[in-house]
């Protein structure tokens, strides 16, 4: 299949945001609110989104088990992912894994988000909330 065949669908896709695991998503985006000059859009005990209107995020995730990366030494690897917005879940998904992309079982809240894993198996997001 080539990667010019529209046939399969025509779904739109807009880098929304890069989200961060860690320990205090609160605390670290205080420090990248600051450092950046984003204001929070988005806030949980668990997830918070920084960003304005427009432009794509960056999202920190609490990670109860958390370690943090030991770059460059490669023991504990970087922990980050992408977030994709679409317009229609399942129009997306079904393009990607066309694609080549991987839809793990476990999915935390298919109605507002899906897991996926690219090609060499990095998880990333598809939202229609971003």
């Amino acid at each position: 299949m080539s990667h010019d065949d529209t046939s399969a669908s025509t779904s739109t896709f807009r880098y929304s945001a890069v989200t961060f695991d860690c320990p205090d998503p609160a605390e670290l985006a205080r420090f990248y609110g600051e450092v950046l000059g984003l204001p929070v859009v988005f806030s949980t005990d668990d997830f918070v989104l920084l960003g304005q209107e427009g432009a794509a995020g960056l999202g920190f995730n609490r990670l109860a088990d958390y370690r943090r990366p030991t770059w460059p030494e490669p023991s504990q690897e970087k922990q980050a992912h992408i977030e994709l917005g679409v317009d229609d879940l399942d129009a997306a998904e079904a393009r990607l894994l066309a694609l080549g992309a991987v839809k793990p079982d476990f999915q935390p809240d298919p109605g507002r988000w899906r897991v996926l894993l690219d090609p060499a198996g990095h998880p990333f997001c598809i939202s229609t909330l971003v």
